[in-house]
C-alpha cells in the first residue's frame, strides 16, 4: 500500500518515476493563462491570515462547502476568517475523490512544509501554523511564485486596463518573472448586456476614440490591441458560452450597433451575427500582431439567481453546457484561415463530450513551421482532474499529436494553485509510462525525456513568444 502523497504519488510505475523525478520535477513553469492580480503581485504585501490567501474568490472551493451544506455566511458572509477556514476544515475530509482534497494536502505540504490531514481536529493547529509563516518575507505573493519555479505569467485583462501595474512590474528589476497581459474583450463582445454602453464609455475614454459607429469600436479596439502589445502581451482570451457562427455583411453589423447605441432590441440572430463579425475581425487584428488567442467553450455562468443577486457573478454557480460546437467552431476558424489571418489559437472545452470535436477539429487548420498551431487547450475548470486530464491527454493523443502539447495553465485566482503544475505532470509521466511497461511505446530514453520537457515546458514556451 502506497502512503498518502508520497514522493511516487499518481506515479504507478518506474518509468513514470524517472521520468518525473529526473526530467519533469525540476523544469519551470510557463504559465500562459491566469487569474491572478497584477496589483497583488506588485504591492507584495503578507497576507493576514490562511483564509484571505486561501478561501477568498475561490469558488471550487465555495462550491463544495455548499453541496457540503455549509452556511453562505460562512462561505462568502460575514463570518469571521477563522469561521471559514473552520467550515473548510470540516468540508475537506468528505471530498475523497474530488481533486480539492489532493490539490488541499498538496498545497499544505508544498508551500507551508504540513504533512497533517485538514479536518476540523486539526484546523486550530494548522490554522495557527500558516498565520504564523504568512507573516514572513517568505510568504509573499512574489515569493509564491518564484518559489513555484515560474517563469512567465499570463494574466487576464480588460481592454480598459490602463496596466498600469504590468508596467510597474515590468520595469522591477528585483523581480524576474515576466508577467503579461492578456486581451479578454469579452465587454466588446456580448452586446446585449445591460453594462455594454457603459463598458464603451470606458473604452472611449481609455482609446481617446469615438465610439459612435461599429468602424469606431473596431478603430478603438485596435488602438487597444496596440497598446497591449507595447506592454507584452502575447494573447488574448475569449469566453464562448455557445460557439455559433453566422455570416452576415458589414451594413448589417452597422445597422445592429447603431440599434443598440439607440437602445432597441437585439433579436438572437443580431446578437450572433454581430459577435461573429466582431471575432473574425478580433483574431485578423491577434494575428497582426502574432498573438495566441484563446477560446473557452461552453460554460454556462451564474445559474442560480438568488445567489448571484446576493454576492454577484464568479460566485461558483457555473456549470457546464451542452450546446454543439462543431459547426461553428469550424465555420470562424475557416472565416479567418480564408484571408490567412488565422492566429495560433487554443481551444478548450467545458464538456468532456467534445473531447473528439476539438481533437480532430485541430487538423484541419495548420501553417508550415509552427507545430500544433491549433491547440486542443488542456483539460479546464471541472476538467482540470484526474480522470479530466488523463481523457483530456489520450484523446489528444489518439486524434493528433501528443508531443506537440502545449500543457497545463492554471486559469486560477490562487497564487497556491501552481500545485496543479504539479498535479498535472505527474499524470503526464504516469500516461507516458504506463504506454512504456505495456510495450505501446518504445523504453526510449532520449525520446521520452525530450518529449516530456516539450510538455511541461517547451512547448508553451515557444508557442506563445517565439515569431
Amino acid at each position: 500500500m502506497k502512503a498518502f502523497l508520497d514522493k511516487n504519488f499518481l506515479l504507478n510505475n518506474v518509468t513514470a518515476e524517472k521520468l518525473y523525478h529526473h526530467t519533469m520535477k525540476e523544469l519551470p513553469i510557463f504559465d500562459y493563462h491566469c487569474h491572478l492580480s497584477p496589483k497583488e503581485i506588485w504591492e507584495n504585501q503578507s497576507f493576514e491570515n490562511i483564509t484571505q490567501l486561501w478561501l477568498a474568490g475561490d469558488h471550487y472551493k465555495w462550491r463544495a462547502m455548499r453541496i457540503h451544506g455549509v452556511r453562505e455566511e460562512l462561505i462568502t458572509g460575514e463570518s469571521s476568517d477563522w469561521e471559514k477556514f473552520e467550515a473548510w476544515a470540516e468540508t475537506v475530509p468528505h471530498l475523497f475523490g474530488n481533486p480539492l482534497y489532493h490539490w488541499t494536502h498538496m498545497e499544505l505540504k508544498t508551500f507551508f512544509g504540513i504533512d497533517k490531514l485538514l479536518s476540523s481536529e486539526t484546523a486550530r493547529e494548522i490554522w495557527e501554523e500558516c498565520n504564523e509563516k504568512l507573516q514572513t518575507a517568505d510568504f509573499k505573493p512574489r515569493r509564491f511564485i518564484e518559489r513555484s519555479n515560474v517563469q512567465f505569467v499570463g494574466t487576464t485583462d480588460d481592454p480598459t486596463d490602463g496596466l498600469e501595474y504590468h508596467k510597474l512590474l515590468q520595469d522591477d528589476p528585483t523581480f524576474n518573472v515576466g508577467i503579461a497581459p492578456t486581451f479578454r474583450p469579452d465587454g466588446a463582445l456580448f452586446i446585449e448586456k445591460p453594462a455594454f454602453q457603459n463598458w464603451l464609455k470606458k473604452l472611449e475614454d481609455v482609446s481617446n476614440v469615438k465610439i459612435d459607429s461599429f468602424d469606431g469600436l473596431l478603430e478603438a479596439l485596435q488602438q487597444r490591441v496596440d497598446f497591449f502589445t507595447e506592454q507584452g502581451c502575447c494573447a488574448s482570451d475569449h469566453d464562448i458560452p455557445q460557439m455559433v457562427f453566422k455570416e452576415i455583411s458589414k451594413d448589417d453589423v452597422e445597422r445592429i450597433f447603431e440599434k443598440r447605441l439607440n437602445n432597441e432590441e437585439l433579436t438572437s440572430d443580431e446578437m450572433i451575427g454581430y459577435r461573429s463579425y466582431l471575432l473574425v475581425e478580433l483574431g485578423k487584428m491577434y494575428a497582426e500582431k502574432q498573438w495566441v488567442m484563446q477560446l473557452h467553450m461552453g460554460a454556462i455562468r451564474n445559474n442560480n439567481t438568488r445567489l448571484q443577486s446576493l454576492i454577484g457573478a464568479d460566485a461558483g454557480v457555473d456549470s457546464i453546457g451542452d450546446n454543439l460546437l462543431a459547426e461553428g467552431l469550424s465555420r470562424f476558424l475557416d472565416a479567418l484561415d480564408q484571408t490567412s489571418s488565422l492566429p495560433r489559437t487554443i481551444l478548450y472545452n467545458l464538456n468532456p463530450r467534445d473531447n473528439y470535436v476539438l481533437g480532430t477539429m485541430i487538423g484541419n487548420f495548420f501553417e508550415e513551421g509552427i507545430p500544433g498551431k491549433v491547440q486542443f487547450g488542456s483539460g479546464w475548470w471541472f476538467n482540470d482532474q484526474y480522470d479530466g486530464m488523463v481523457r483530456q491527454m489520450t484523446d489528444l493523443a489518439n486524434l493528433g499529436v501528443l508531443s506537440h502539447f502545449i500543457g497545463m495553465t492554471t486559469d486560477s485566482r490562487s497564487l497556491l494553485s501552481y500545485v496543479r503544475h504539479e498535479y498535472f505532470r505527474r499524470i503526464v509521466c504516469n500516461i507516458i509510462g504506463e504506454w512504456v511497461e505495456e510495450g505501446k511505446a518504445p523504453n526510449d530514453e532520449r525520446i521520452l525525456e525530450q518529449m516530456i520537457r516539450n510538455i511541461g515546458f517547451n512547448n508553451a514556451k515557444r508557442y506563445f513568444l517565439e515569431r
